[in-house]
């Protein structure tokens, strides 16, 4: 039996401008063409058709599916490939929403997360720098600072140090809640572990310097937000306490 485009499209759910596009880069040839000019498919087409809809939900480009059915694979063969594929991926979408229903669950029920869980589902750089993408854009638009041309991701040390910002600033955030005044001492402790915590790790700064990146947290749209979505008053009580710690430190 052949097939129209139309029809085809119709199964497939895919467009007929897709499979137009298919046929003109030599992806998916229709069987035949009748006398009025119209593409025709039959089974081996639509065969086809299915194998590169599962690379493409594989984000395969078209010119890489194209080389890889090109060489007359064994149907079955090609089939396995992609199940195993298909399969890795389906386990690791089901991890991240694993991680982003439990996130959701703690943050609706007011409580923190447990640090090693929220980062279960980064375990590449890819996938951290797919997490980064929005911050990334954000800098590079605001301030021309482009994070992509940053070095290449250490994975376990961006889950530690994602883990000992997650830990600081659901104590601020306590602390907030709590109405601990920002002179506190508890605060100056919590801050000095942090600052401890980051010049340990590559990323020395002064508590005058701490102090401006809170004030710029202020002014910058992206981090204010993320901030106050956490908890509301978060960002203005992080920069006065921040201050006050500043000013502590200079005291002594």
């Amino acid at each position: 039996m052949l097939y129209t485009v139309k029809e085809v499209a119709e199964l497939s759910r895919v467009t007929i401008k897709t499979l137009h596009h298919y046929h003109r880069i030599g992806l998916l040839i229709p069987g035949e063409i009748s006398e009025a000019g119209y593409r025709l498919y039959g089974d081996k087409e639509l065969a086809r058709l299915q194998q590169i809809l599962f690379y493409r939900e594989l984000d395969f480009p078209l010119q890489k599916i194209r080389e890889l059915l090109d060489g007359e694979p064994e149907r079955e063969l090609v089939l396995q490939e992609q199940e195993q594929l298909l399969l890795a991926r389906q386990n690791r979408l089901e991890e991240v929403i694993r991680t982003l229903q439990k996130t959701l669950a703690c943050l609706r029920g007011g409580k923190g997360m447990d640090n090693k869980a929220m980062f279960q589902g980064f375990s590449s750089e890819e996938e951290w720098r797919a997490a980064l993408q929005e911050q990334s854009e954000h800098l590079q638009e605001t301030y021309g600072y482009d994070l992509a041309k940053e070095a290449s991701i250490d994975v376990a040390k961006m889950n530690e140090q994602a883990q000992e910002a997650e830990r600081f600033m659901a104590q601020m955030a306590a602390a907030l809640r709590d109405g601990v005044k920002h002179t506190d001492a508890k605060l100056h402790q919590l801050i000095g572990e942090h600052l401890r915590f980051m010049h340990e790790h590559g990323h020395s700064l002064t508590p005058d310097e701490f102090a401006g990146l809170t004030r710029f947290f202020l002014q910058d749209d992206f981090h204010l937000q993320m901030l106050e979505g956490q908890q509301t008053g978060l960002a203005y009580f992080l920069a006065i306490a921040a201050e006050a710690y500043a000013a502590h430190a200079k005291a002594e």
